[in-house]
């Protein structure tokens, strides 16, 4: 009888086979069979194609011993050697990083402007060299603001301790504090419960369910002064739940099934909201300070809310409408979506322990957060004192703040970017700036309303050099509200303006204004569309709050 012998001492991970055999008549394809191997259906499997071992069909076992020399030649026979794979480049991408030091080069070299001094121009290079890096990302956006950093201290531009002085800064820790309650809210499914409600009542649309959020979060804002605070600690995680409700989630494809959109609806309607009240942005009272020192007029409560009242209601109406035109989530029906999220919080069923708990932290939080003038809390003590709960309580570990690495990238270039923008004006190049400016359009003989439409241009642009409202406003609101009014513009209605402005221009990046880290850390839309889309809202909300805001305004008198 036929047969296919096979010799080896060759061990296949569990034992030491010796030899098979197998009859030809009853298998035509010999196989492999041991009890602690998986079975293969054919004598090609890759499991056994690394024995290299050679069949010599025998009649009658005449060639036996020749087979098993054979078998064992083949056996000892070195295996052809497979040259490792290259690792890829794990470095940065070259070229941006390439793009981004030529930048801060070429303008560390350029001959110093009068009036500015060798730091502050020095530091505007390396400013200049991180914002471009931060837009072409050659490293994660924590990587590139750290090597900023490194260059000033490197090039003496900043102490060490100037450097690093924004990690100090609470507006930061908030926006971290904000990604931490995000994972309580969606780890002890609170999100869900309230994202399934959410869907229930307004899901039959998507642009339905977007308008829902955003006149949400304009009720909320006259309330609680902290924009961070209102996108980080309650909308964040509203909106996430609801895109992974709706099956929108980062890094598989599905962020513009509903996720992209929402979350940059959410991102600039949320700068509207804080332009529309004086209590609506930590920021704003800073503004009405300035303008009473300047024109010794005061901009009272109702006053701010009465002139912003219909210029924001037009924008929050008009600015998801515009997104959801140009920047479409792929699913804007949903029939069904009412009925199922019903179903969903059926099977729900009551509140779990750790939902209760993270309800009530919550409520401890926001009530802190409005009432926090009166009891003397601030926002990101009121933000500790809730994390401190869902820690002690075990709703959140400390394993999981860990390992919230976008909360922690997050800290990282927003207090690198806030510590280069404040050291700018600390140096003067900002008020360098603002008397630059105030010389060029002073002298250009223009009617006061077009005089101070370019200065409105000017000061609303210039925000990219900003990485916070409050610098922005301390080191030019002054300057151009002077000047304004010196033109033969309205005192109060330029003060008012440029108010109203100083949030607005908060949309135009990622890092402008607090709730910018928070919404883009998400990860649902990328920074070249951010920047794009912020760019081109930005002069909608310009003509809508000139545009129909002048009408208004001249309606009641302003001018």
């Amino acid at each position: 009888m036929a047969s296919v012998a096979f010799t080896s001492s060759c061990p296949l991970g569990y034992s030491r086979i010796k030899s098979l055999a197998f009859s030809s008549r009853s298998c035509p394809n010999p196989v492999f069979s041991h009890p602690f191997l998986p079975k293969s259906t054919s004598h090609n499997s890759s499991f056994i194609k690394p024995l290299s071992l050679t069949p010599i069909i025998t009649n009658n076992g005449i060639q036996k011993r020749h087979s098993k020399l054979t078998a064992k030649a083949a056996a000892s026979t070195p295996a052809a050697v497979t040259p490792p794979s290259q690792q890829p480049w794990q470095g940065a991408a070259l070229k941006p990083l390439i793009a981004s030091i030529a930048t801060g080069v070429i303008l560390w070299f350029l001959p110093v402007p009068s009036g500015v001094s060798r730091n502050a121009w020095q530091l505007l290079s390396i400013f200049l060299a991180t914002i471009v890096g931060i837009i072409t990302q050659p490293l994660p956006l924590g990587a590139v603001a750290l090597l900023g950093l490194g260059a000033s201290v490197l090039t003496k531009t900043l102490t060490f301790s100037a450097a690093f002085s924004a990690f100090g800064d609470p507006i930061p820790w908030l926006i971290a504090l904000a990604f931490f309650f995000a994972r309580g809210f969606i780890k002890t499914g609170l999100g869900n419960r309230i994202a399934y409600q959410f869907v229930s009542l307004f899901g039959s649309s998507s642009l339905g369910l977007g308008y829902s959020l955003v006149f949400s979060e304009a009720l909320l804002a006259p309330a609680i002064p902290s924009v961070s605070a209102r996108a980080g600690g309650i909308f964040l995680p509203l909106v996430k739940s609801l895109c992974a409700a709706c099956g929108s989630n980062v890094g598989d494809g599905t962020e513009n099934r509903l996720g992209s959109w929402l979350m940059l609806t959410c991102f600039q309607t949320s700068v509207i909201s804080s332009s529309m009240f004086l209590t609506a942005m930590a920021a704003n009272p800073l503004s009405a300070n300035l303008a009473f020192n300047t024109i010794k007029q005061q901009i009272g409560w109702m006053d701010w809310a009465k002139a912003a009242f219909v210029p924001g209601l037009v924008s929050l109406l008009v600015v998801p409408l515009i997104l959801y035109v140009i920047y479409p989530p792929t699913v804007k029906t949903s029939p069904d979506a009412p009925k199922l999220a019903r179903e969903k919080l059926e099977k729900m069923g009551p509140m779990s322990k750790n939902e209760i708990i993270m309800a009530g932290t919550l409520f401890l939080t926001v009530g802190l957060w409005i009432f926090g003038g009166v009891l003397n809390v601030d926002a990101v003590t009121a933000a500790i004192l809730g994390l401190s709960v869902l820690l002690v309580t075990g709703v959140v570990t400390w394993k999981e703040c860990l390992a919230e690495s976008v909360a922690w990238d997050t800290l990282t270039w927003f207090a690198a970017l806030i510590a280069m923008a404040g050291y700018l004006n600390k140096y003067g190049l900002i008020s360098w700036f603002s008397q630059t400016v105030v010389k060029v359009v002073g002298g250009l003989g223009l009617s006061w309303q077009m005089s101070f439409g370019i200065l409105v241009l000017l000061y609303f642009y210039s925000h990219y050099f900003f990485a916070s409202g409050a610098a922005h406003i301390g080191a030019m609101f002054t300057a151009f509200l002077s000047v304004a009014s010196a033109l033969g513009t309205p005192s109060y209605l330029g003060a008012l303006v440029l108010s109203f402005l100083s949030n607005l221009m908060g949309g135009i990046t990622h890092y402008g204004i607090g709730s910018a880290p928070v919404f883009y850390g998400a990860g649902y839309v990328p920074l070249a569309k951010w920047w794009g889309y912020g760019f081109l809202i930005s002069v909608v909300n310009i003509i809508i709050w000139l545009g129909v805001g002048g009408i208004w305004w001249k309606a009641i008198g302003l001018w």
